[in-house]
């Protein structure tokens, strides 16, 4: 079966939409989320303009921040404490990545914790270490809901995640955990025959290392479900004008396999946006109290 995360995003932001709207209506704020960008980066321009689409479609206000790629550390931490006490602003993105010499961690770790509706501030990370998340990073939130929504309980499941990424992998071990499932962590530079042998044994199979096809799809167990977080561009083929995205599964050996797959794209990455939304009107709830 396809986990398909653009049908469930969709239905994710209608209900936000009715939920947004409530909101304001009973407190007279409208739920605003301020998108950084540094620079002229194509696919981070698509990003923001992604996040920004999504706000307007659920009745959220979105205020845009473009900055040039000479802009200054010091200039883009002022920016980022404005929009701390901005009480209009309810949450806060910078997108990532940053121009080279831009140091992403100190700008990130200023960003009010109860504005960081990415949930990146060391704060943050410990709550939901702690199984007390104020916000739970957009994309293992959204690998959580795709099993939620699919009726997958990882309870009892032996899982696999690959990759170790602040922002990926180690919250989608820590939400598996803490969902009951027994986790094993692995990464690029786990030898072959270790990483073979944990992902032959997943139940659940989360991949986040940003590499094209890194996990072959015979190594995937029979009915396993297969969460695919990456999306690489391949080089155009002969006759092709781009290269088309590919995830950092093997799709089609794959598929034959899993029991449950996500395809790339349309997977996980539009949960991602979803999750953001979701976490941008918590932010307002608990700013508005």
């Amino acid at each position: 079966m396809i986990l398909d995360g653009k049908a469930l995003r969709k239905r994710i932001l209608g209900n936000l939409a009715g939920e947004v709207a409530a909101f304001t209506e009973a407190t007279g704020v409208t739920p605003c989320l301020a998108t950084v960008l540094v620079g002229g980066d194509p696919a981070s321009a698509v990003y923001v303009r992604s996040k920004r689409r999504a706000c307007e479609r659920v009745g959220m206000t979105s205020r845009h921040l473009p900055l040039p790629g000479d802009t200054t550390q010091a200039q883009l931490e002022a920016l980022v404490d404005e929009l701390n006490a901005d009480p209009k602003v309810h949450g806060i993105l910078v997108q990532l990545p940053l121009p080279a010499g831009m140091d992403s961690d100190t700008v990130l770790n200023r960003i009010d914790p109860h504005k960081d509706v990415d949930g990146f501030h060391p704060s943050n990370v410990g709550l939901l270490a702690l199984k007390k998340a104020r916000f739970v990073p957009c994309t293992p939130a959204g690998v959580m809901r795709l099993l939620e929504e699919s009726g997958i309980d990882p309870k009892g499941k032996m899982a696999t995640v690959v990759g170790r990424s602040a922002i990926v992998g180690l919250p989608a071990a820590l939400l598996l955990t803490h969902a009951h499932a027994t986790v094993t962590i692995t990464h690029s530079r786990t030898p072959k025959d270790e990483l073979e042998a944990a992902v032959r044994r997943a139940d659940i199979l989360v991949v986040a290392v940003g590499r094209p096809h890194f996990v072959p799809g015979e190594w995937v167990k029979e009915g396993a479900v297969v969460i695919d977080v990456g999306i690489n561009r391949l080089d155009p083929a002969p006759g092709e004008e781009t290269g088309r995205l590919v995830g950092d599964v093997d799709f089609e050996a794959a598929e034959s396999r899993a029991g449950w797959i996500t395809p790339v794209p349309g997977g996980v990455g539009p949960m991602t946006i979803a999750m953001l939304m979701s976490n941008t009107l918590v932010a307002a709830r608990a700013l508005t109290q």
